[in-house]
Formats: C-alpha cells, sequence, structure tokens
C-alpha cells in the first residue's frame, strides 16, 4: 500500500492516501448515480409534457406509446399563442407577478434592515414573528381574507372581489414574510464596520440602506425578486377563490378552467399551455441561479 512520510517536529507520522483515495472515488460514483437518479425523476415530468405537448388530440387518445411522437404537430402551441384567452391570461399573470415583486421589496428591504441593523426592544422577537408568519399555509388564510374584503366592498362600494387586482393586495402576505426574513439573514451578514462608518461619516439610516446596503446585498435582493416572482406567477388557490371571470383569470387558473370542461381534457393545450407558463420562471432562473444560490446561503446561515 502506497505511503506518504511527512516529518514534523514531532514523531514522523503516515498518512494512508491510497485507501482514502478509493473511498474517495466510490464516494463520487455514489454521488453521481444520485445525481443521474434525481436527475431522471425531475425531467421525466416535463420531458412527458413536451412529448404530449406535440401530439393531436387522435393521438394522444389513441393506444400508442405515450413517449414517443408519431406524427408531431405544433398545433397547440399555435392555437394557445393565437388565442386572445389564453394571451389575457398570461398578461394578468405578468402584471400581477411584476407589481407583486415591486410591492415586496419596497415593503421587505426597509424592513429587513430595520430588524437587522436597527435594535430596538422586540427587534429579535418580530424577526421571528415575520418568518413564523409565512410557514401558516395559504388554506388557512384564504376564508379569512375572502370576508375581510368582502366587508371592505360593503363598506365602501369598491369592487374588490372578482378582479384581478385584488391579488395585488392578497399575495404579498405570502411573499413579503419570507422575503423579509431571507434579507434580515443576509443584512445581519454585512459587516457591522461599513454602517458604523456611515454613521460616523453622517449619513442617515435611509442613505446607509440605500447607498451601502442595497448594493452589498445584491445576491439577497435578487434572490428575494425571484422567489417574489415565482411564488406570485405560480400561485394557484388564491386566484381561484378570488377571480371567477374569465377576462380577470391568472394564468395558472385560466389553464385549467378553459381546457378543462367537464369530464373532457385538452391534454394536448394543457400540457402546452403549462410549458408555456412555466417558461418565464425557467428564463430567470438559468440566467439568476448563482445569485439565487448565494442570497438564500447567506441568509440560511448568517443572522
Amino acid at each position: 500500500m502506497s505511503t506518504l512520510t511527512i516529518d514534523k517536529a514531532g514523531p514522523t507520522r503516515k498518512v494512508k492516501y491510497g485507501s482514502m483515495s478509493r473511498d474517495r472515488a466510490w464516494a463520487l460514483r455514489w454521488s453521481y448515480f444520485f445525481l443521474v437518479l434525481f436527475a431522471l425523476f425531475s425531467l421525466t415530468p416535463p420531458l412527458y409534457m413536451l412529448i404530449t405537448s406535440l401530439k393531436s388530440s387522435a393521438e394522444i387518445s389513441a393506444a400508442t406509446n405515450p413517449w414517443w411522437v408519431f406524427h408531431p404537430t405544433l398545433s397547440n402551441y399555435v392555437e394557445l399563442l393565437t388565442s386572445n384567452q389564453f394571451l389575457r391570461f398570461f398578461w394578468n399573470s405578468a402584471i400581477v407577478s411584476i407589481v407583486v415583486v415591486i410591492i415586496t421589496m419596497l415593503i421587505s428591504i426597509p424592513a429587513a434592515f430595520a430588524l437587522a441593523r436597527m435594535k430596538f426592544w422586540g427587534s429579535a422577537t418580530l424577526a421571528t414573528g415575520v418568518f413564523l408568519t409565512y410557514l401558516i399555509p395559504d388554506s388557512l388564510l384564504f376564508i379569512p381574507l375572502f370576508k375581510m374584503l368582502a366587508v371592505v366592498q360593503d363598506l365602501t362600494g369598491i369592487t374588490l372581489l372578482n378582479r384581478w387586482y385584488v391579488l395585488l393586495f392578497i399575495y404579498p402576505t405570502l411573499t413579503v414574510p419570507f422575503c423579509t426574513w431571507i434579507m434580515i439573514g443576509y443584512f445581519a451578514s454585512i459587516p457591522k464596520e461599513l454602517d458604523e462608518a456611515a454613521l460616523i461619516d453622517g449619513a442617515s439610516w435611509l442613505q446607509t440602506l440605500t447607498r451601502i446596503f442595497i448594493p452589498v446585498a445584491l445576491p439577497g435582493l435578487i434572490a428575494a425578486t425571484i422567489f417574489a416572482f415565482t411564488v406570485s406567477w405560480a400561485q394557484f388557490l388564491y386566484p381561484l377563490v378570488f377571480t371567477t371571470s374569465i377576462d380577470q383569470l391568472v394564468l395558472p387558473v385560466g389553464i385549467t378552467t378553459t381546457l378543462i370542461k367537464g369530464d373532457v381534457f385538452n391534454w394536448g393545450q394543457i400540457m402546452t399551455g403549462a410549458l408555456l407558463g412555466a417558461a418565464p420562471p425557467l428564463i430567470i432562473y438559468a440566467f439568476l441561479m448563482d445569485y439565487y444560490i448565494a442570497g438564500l446561503t447567506a441568509g440560511a446561515t448568517k443572522g
């Protein structure tokens, strides 16, 4: 067996690196095995969706190999992309997601900065409470939220229910707590000498936030932004409850309510709509994945 001798001030030590190399090789083999297994498990559903989206309804109904396209067609894509309904769903989702991201950042950034840096009585408890709020499932919140909006509509006469813009008030209840928690961890990881030096130089807390912390915490901001956009884009329960008219629906609900009629499932267009709906978050993750991982890692290990 190969050995390596290392001379030290004390007794001579021998390191057996032959067995270590074999152990590492086996560890790498097992790592790649489980990585490939996980990749297959994760990529099988979107692959099946892509295959189904390239089939006609007749081929989908036929008793043929479901994993092969015998007569590929783009008719499902053409029909959806030329459909005013689908384009309306896509447009509603885009507007809601972008506006919710803006609202979330305007609330989460100053809230996280205050809880992480401007220490005051109860700040730690409040920070914990903010995160615990996120853990409450939306399936428990939609009923009281519905009643609250109904009361507001009765008192003010402002129509909120069955309007796509009602989601602008509801989605932040999901995005603000988690994004604030991410930013608290990231702001807490920044050396305190930076804000202390800024305060000594006469900068206000707002100037310290905008000129020092936001540029330094850019990965955390991007991670929070991606999370807020993904939640807003993919949310299903809230738009299902609070919007019912066809022109007010967002993409996830619009696909299921218009392409499923009774017990008739238009699987080709359903899969096509799901793939097209998944494209914007997928593109964002592809370009900003490094920032997303860096932001989540700092928020999970610091603070």
